[in-house]
């Protein structure tokens, strides 16, 4: 027999993810951030929606769910499953590559801000002054679950926003336990009890980590030899389930376990199998979280104060945006159009605002009809980080079409001017920055400039095939032209003119095949590098080293080649000679002869 509590819960359940079966592909149909209908649904089947009328009509009951308690288990998994998926995009080596961001401007921009929220409230009146500063250090918090989804963690925002919020979850625990202790009714147990916690908290992550460096690769492999899908996803889980229930234990947060679970895995040879298995729950997961937040969300309470809550919210945006932008820009971690897309995008309270203000609610800090006005700002603020979002990617994107004056100045720079930033010309900036050699790119697709841009790459939008576009990059000081456009026509064209102009310029070009770079080594290219042959060589080194040939032989082997078809190339081509070009050791590194 099947209780009443049991039925109940599986319509919650049916609930959630028929409205997650609707809104995915419906807004991905009109190309719409999903985020919005999640939210939107939790708000229509949630208590103030037609829940509110479920008494009135008992049929309602089977598709809206009463209570928000009735869904926050669901809430609280569909967090610890994102950032188990978040961390299997990561590894500790990237951590400690982002260290100075997370414990530098991480810690400063939550505390900076959390003080000037704290401050604000404490002169409004009120509030005490252990309730401001706790209240504001809440709503300094970010949102990892929203954040992380729309920008990733590889691109420029994507570091930086990572980086903050890691410090944010790390100090979740610890501000809990500091407002437990500034509560009227602490004994003088609290402080002891936060100690005890971070004590047994590090241990048990320390134990976590070698426990998984031992452990994961064993159990992986026995799931890989099995060649079985559901053994990997039911490794996964246990792992997940293990170090949630461990760091839960220790008092710490379930979701720094679930973290570390994805972390240890992506350190693995099996993360990419782990990482496809699991894919499907990430936007699940991402989509319980947002409905329960939908139903957090009480219509007649902000019909009744919407203005306070308009300037609450606009508040903490302008505050949190102007802070995250200014840290980022003033430390020289980000370049202007990325510092204000993060400012904003890092703009609205946080899921664990909701948390924090539970904690103070539970510690008698502050008052419910305070917890339930912050609440409500949390939850406007979490509708509107899509929209955030939308409105810094913009405005990065003119900042940065806007700041070629700072680049104008270097024009007289003698360095390598890279044209057209695809895939080939972003991986030759990326061997150029990795040896310290100075260059500047170029592309006519404004997107990909500012995406560029973002990466921390120095590009500029330019049509090269306008006249005065190349004087105005110094082509005239320029050590070396790359020519990687996906246009043979154009580069032809460029080669001609550019050594027709500048007889002694080294001009490199990407070539589609051996006649095309026959052409282009006529037109005057000092190097042209066809696809199809650069291609049959990796592969044949790839081969020989598989079948245990030394490295230093295959080099050579594979040196030779490429000199003899060059040579062959420029035959076909009619050119029986090496264009006559300056060769310059103007960058070399201190203590090589330049």
């Amino acid at each position: 027999m099947v209780s009443e509590t049991e039925t109940s819960a599986i319509g919650n359940a049916l609930v959630v993810l028929g409205a997650a079966g609707i809104v995915i592909p419906a807004f991905a149909r009109f190309r719409l951030p999903p985020v919005i209908g999640f939210i939107l649904v939790g708000l229509l089947v949630g208590p103030s929606g037609l829940g509110a009328l479920a008494a009135d009509y008992p049929w309602l009951k089977h598709v809206t769910i009463a209570s928000t308690e009735d869904i926050a288990l669901f809430g609280e998994l569909g967090i610890i499953l994102l950032l188990f998926s978040i961390g299997l995009e990561l590894s500790f080596r990237r951590l400690w590559q982002l260290r100075n961001l997370v414990f530098g401007i991480g810690a400063a921009e939550l505390f900076i801000a959390g003080a000037i929220f704290g401050t604000v409230l404490l002169f409004l009146g009120n509030l005490s002054t252990p309730a401001a500063y706790g209240l504001g250090i809440a709503l300094a918090l970010s949102s990892t679950a929203l954040v992380l989804p729309i920008a990733g963690t590889k691109s420029a925002v994507g570091r930086a926003s990572f980086s903050m919020l890691l410090f944010e979850d790390l100090a979740l625990v610890p501000i809990i336990f500091v407002l437990a202790a500034l509560s009227p009714a602490a004994s003088g147990d609290s402080a002891e009890l936060l100690l005890t916690t971070l004590w047994q908290g590090g241990l048990v992550v320390a134990a976590l980590a070698i426990g998984g460096w031992f452990l994961l690769p064993k159990i992986f492999a026995q799931a890989a030899r099995a060649k079985d899908p559901e053994l990997f996803l039911a490794a996964s889980l246990l792992v997940v389930i293990v170090a949630a229930l461990a760091t839960a234990a220790a008092g710490l947060s379930p979701i720094v376990g679930a973290l570390l679970a994805g972390l240890m895995i992506a350190e693995t040879e099996y993360h990419g199998e782990v990482e496809a298995i699991t894919a499907p729950f990430k936007g699940l997961a991402l989509g319980v979280f947002l409905i329960s937040v939908g139903m957090g969300l009480n219509l007649k309470t902000i019909a009744e104060q919407w203005p306070a809550l308009a300037v609450a919210v606009v508040g903490v945006v302008l505050v949190k945006a102007s802070v995250t932008a200014a840290l980022l820009r003033f430390s020289g971690a980000a370049r202007r159009g990325t510092a204000a897309e993060v400012g904003l995008l890092m703009a609205s309270p946080s899921e664990t605002t909701l948390i924090v203000l539970t904690a103070a609610l539970q510690a008698q800090l502050i008052s419910r009809a305070t917890a339930e006005f912050w609440q409500l700002v949390t939850a406007i603020g979490l509708t509107i980080t899509p929209l955030l979002a939308r409105i810094g990617h913009d405005i990065a994107r003119r900042i940065e079409m806007g700041s070629d004056d700072e680049e104008a100045e270097e024009t007289a720079l003698r360095r390598t001017v890279v044209v057209g930033f695809g895939r080939v010309g972003r991986v030759v900036a990326e061997l150029l920055r990795e040896h310290d050699r100075p260059y500047i790119a170029v592309d006519a697709d404004i997107d990909t400039v500012a995406a560029a841009r973002r990466d921390g790459f120095l590009v500029r939008y330019a049509d090269v095939g306008r006249p005065g576009s190349l004087s105005k990059l110094g082509i005239e000081n320029a050590d070396a032209v790359v020519l990687t456009m996906d246009d043979p026509v154009q580069q032809l064209r460029m080669t001609r003119r550019l050594r027709g102009k500048y007889p002694d310029l080294p001009i490199i070009s990407r070539a589609r095949s051996a006649e095309h770079a026959g052409a282009l080594y006529q037109a005057g290219a000092s190097d042209a590098v066809p696809e199809t042959l650069e291609s049959s060589l990796q592969l044949a080194e790839a081969v020989l080293i598989d079948l245990g040939v030394a490295m230093g032989p295959v080099i050579a082997s594979i040196h030779d080649v490429r000199a003899k078809m060059r040579h062959d190339i420029m035959t076909k081509g009619q050119l029986d000679h090496e264009p006559r070009i300056r060769r310059t050791r103007r960058h070399a590194p201190d203590g090589e002869a330049a």
